[in-house]
């Protein structure tokens, strides 16, 4: 039996370029995992094994491997920091119990780090930071560390302090010991020495290791009586009480280094084990019911305890589909049968395999606390649960945003076109904001995703893993309709044939609601007129109604029905003619509630060299950016703006252009905002046309 104390379930996460990748190679040549380390920017990092990561050097899918340090069994999942693959760092934050934050020492809290720390507070994940690059030009651990309490108002623990910075970064001072380690120049991890602090940081040793140990202290009334009584903690009771203050997310223990020079890896190692919970110190996941409502019973960590699993991500390769699987309760062996309760069917697993990037070890079996793959199982998507048969039961589960950007494709020949559907299926199942549709009039393949190199990557993928020529159409945006004005309004759907007709009035108010708040129904029919068992019949219809909009067939929303009255017939009257009755109702009077087109608006990050500042903003101005704020870095300046998604395709070559290539910029979907007239005639005009094309085909 494992000892469970000895896990840690861990995510590295970052902006894009702030070094998580190397951290995790680094991490796993000092627990001996791998002998030779590989680079990111050689294309040769163990857990960039894709073709596209490997080329572009980022990070596309997270990948799992574990290790051992000191006694301890890491689990480690390296996340993708670009914005358009999120999701793989939403889902695997859901099933991990602690995390590090990698920031970059130059560029500080960027975007993307902003984004995956939300989402981290969500999952309520406990985490360390690691201030990485220590030796790049523009370092600053103190400027990072204020970022970090200023952007995300958070609240960082200080554990160390760099000695020297950027050419001249050595090492560290542990602020607990107050002993300084220090890294020889020659790349080599394992050679460093532990000795006295440089005399002229004293002064800075005991400011910052007061400031630890005060806030360390809060954790437990006993250690800080006798703190305000003059007595030292000793170093145990400061790390019980930092492991205390870090799992209830009350502080984030702060380090610092250069993992790609090898300096500081050890320490954040170190941090893990002794400040990241083990599975059973974490918030058990709670049970839900097929309506997606909490039960009150959770999935306790416990081996002996029925089998609750989640599968966090669907992976497709030459062996065939493997399913990552999060346990959080009970056992799992080869030949045993499970239930997923999301298809109602069960399955019997096949084989395990713990997974390392994408080579992999047979297991014979596995308990609470594992993250492994299952080989070969059918029916199973994102989020589904796994549960023992006899004690069946749902864990919380995964909620993903909708896609705002979409293109056309089409197979080259007849050859592609067998092939296609079977390809896209499977990439729907590895990556859920991967969306598919067909275009019934024209026949097309439209791949919806969340920016355009997602895309671009999806694209590739066809092309290089799967052997299918495309042809691919322009990109384009997901807009959305709502309505203006408040309408009062009336429909009768009367139909007499043969036998019993139908029958269905109803009087209704339309109603504009706020921004984010969907579709809202509300019946408020006295009397009997409508009777009760006919009102979610009114629903549906409009429900259904509003995926196609009045204006350019757009998914309405951010509206509200309001069913005050109607009209029934003993005989006649059923749910299908209240239904109808409803449909042809939003027909009727959407117009004549003011429609208006809405667009995504992006919230975007851009950052310029300080000489052409004046150009990138000229420019965002031109694509109707809102500049929202500007702030002065140490190697450029980084510009906030609003911008709608339809301006922003190609930016990338604008920017590069601009800035002599040297400009980055990374975007995420914020919300929706009305569309100005001359826009939304044009896209509707353009829409239109398009659609009246592939009718007449």
């Amino acid at each position: 039996m494992t000892d469970l104390a000895k896990y840690r379930n861990i995510g590295i996460f970052a902006h894009v370029d702030a070094g998580k990748t190397t951290t995790t190679e680094r991490i796993l040549k000092l627990t001996g995992k791998i002998h030779k380390t590989g680079e990111v920017h050689d294309g040769e990092a163990t857990t960039d094994f894709m073709e596209q990561e490997q080329e572009r050097g980022i990070t596309i899918q997270s990948a799992a491997t574990s290790c051992e340090w000191d006694g301890h069994r890491l689990n480690i999942i390296d996340t993708p920091g670009h914005v358009d693959f999120t999701i793989e760092v939403y889902r695997s934050l859901k099933v991990l119990d602690g995390g590090v934050g990698v920031f970059c020492g130059s560029g500080g809290v960027e975007p993307q780090s902003e984004t995956n720390w939300r989402y981290a507070n969500e999952s309520e994940v406990a985490r360390i930071i690691f201030v990485n690059k220590m030796d790049r030009v523009g370092a600053d651990f103190y400027r990072v560390v204020e970022q970090i309490e200023d952007v995300l108002a958070a609240k960082p623990l200080v554990l160390v302090l760099p000695i020297g910075i950027e050419d001249h970064f050595t090492g560290c001072v542990d602020l607990l010991t107050r002993k300084a380690w220090v890294w020889d120049d020659d790349m080599d991890a394992t050679s460093f020495t532990i000795q006295d602090a440089p005399e002229d940081m004293a002064d800075a040793i005991e400011q910052w290791r007061e400031k630890l140990v005060e806030t360390a202290v809060e954790q437990d009334d006993e250690v800080m009586e006798q703190y305000l009584d003059g007595n030292e903690p000793s170093i145990e009771d400061l790390k019980r009480c930092i492991r205390k203050g870090t799992i209830g997310i009350d502080f984030f223990p702060t380090l610092c280094g250069s993992a790609f020079k090898n300096k500081g890896v050890q320490m954040v190692l170190n941090a893990v084990v002794d400040y990241l919970p083990d599975p059973t110190e974490v918030k058990p996941q709670p049970e839900v019911d097929l309506e997606g409502h909490e039960t009150g019973e959770f999935a306790i960590v416990d081996p002996e305890r029925p089998l609750r699993a989640l599968a966090f991500k669907i992976m497709d390769d030459r062996y065939g589909a493997l399913t990552f699987v999060r346990i959080y309760s009970g056992k799992m062996g080869k030949g045993t049968n499970v239930l997923n309760t999301f298809t109602g069917k069960t399955e019997r697993i096949g084989r395990l395999v713990e997974m390392h990037a994408d080579s992999r070890e047979e297991l014979s079996s596995a308990q609470a606390g594992d993250i492994i793959a299952v080989i070969g199982m059918k029916n199973i998507q994102t989020g589904h649960t796994l549960c023992d048969p006899n004690h069946p039961a749902t864990l919380e589960p995964m909620v993903f945003p909708d896609p705002v950007i979409s293109i056309a494709v089409s197979p080259a020949d007849k050859a592609a076109s067998e092939k296609l559907g079977i390809a896209i299926g499977k990439m729907v199942r590895e990556d859920p904001s991967f969306r598919v549709e067909t275009d019934e009039d024209s026949g097309e393949t439209i791949l919806k995703g969340m920016g355009e190199l997602h895309l671009d990557i999806k694209v590739d993928i066809l092309k290089r893993t799967h052997g299918i020529e495309v042809e691919v159409g322009k990109p384009q945006v997901a807009y959305r309709e709502t309505i203006t004005r408040r309408v009062e309004d009336s429909y009768t759907h009367k139909k007499q044939t043969g036998g019993s007709g139908q029958f269905g009035k109803i009087d209704y108010i339309l109603e504009p609601g706020e921004s984010g708040s969907g579709f809202e129904f509300e019946s408020k029919v006295t009397g009997g007129n409508v009777p009760r068992e006919f009102w979610p019949a009114v629903e549906k219809g409009f429900r259904k109604s509003l995926e196609k909009g009045v204006l350019a067939g757009y998914p309405c929303l951010d509206f509200k029905v309001t069913l005050f009255d109607g009209a029934y017939h003993a005989v006649d009257s059923s749910a299908v003619a209240f239904e109808l009755a409803a449909a042809a109702a939003y027909r009727q009077s959407m117009p004549k509630a003011g429609p208006q087109l809405m667009e995504p608006i992006m919230k975007v990050d851009v950052f310029t060299p300080d000489n052409h500042v004046g150009d990138v903003i000229g420019d965002l101005n031109r694509r109707r950016a809102i500049i929202k704020a500007q702030e002065a870095g140490v190697t450029g300046s980084r510009i906030k703006a609003e911008c709608p998604l339809s301006e922003m395709f190609g930016y990338i070559g604008s920017l590069r252009t601009i800035t002599s290539g040297r400009g980055q910029f990374s975007m995420e979907f914020l919300h929706y905002m009305p569309c100005p007239k001359n826009v939304a005639e044009e896209v509707i005009k353009e829409t239109l046309a398009r659609e009246g094309k592939s009718e007449s085909k």
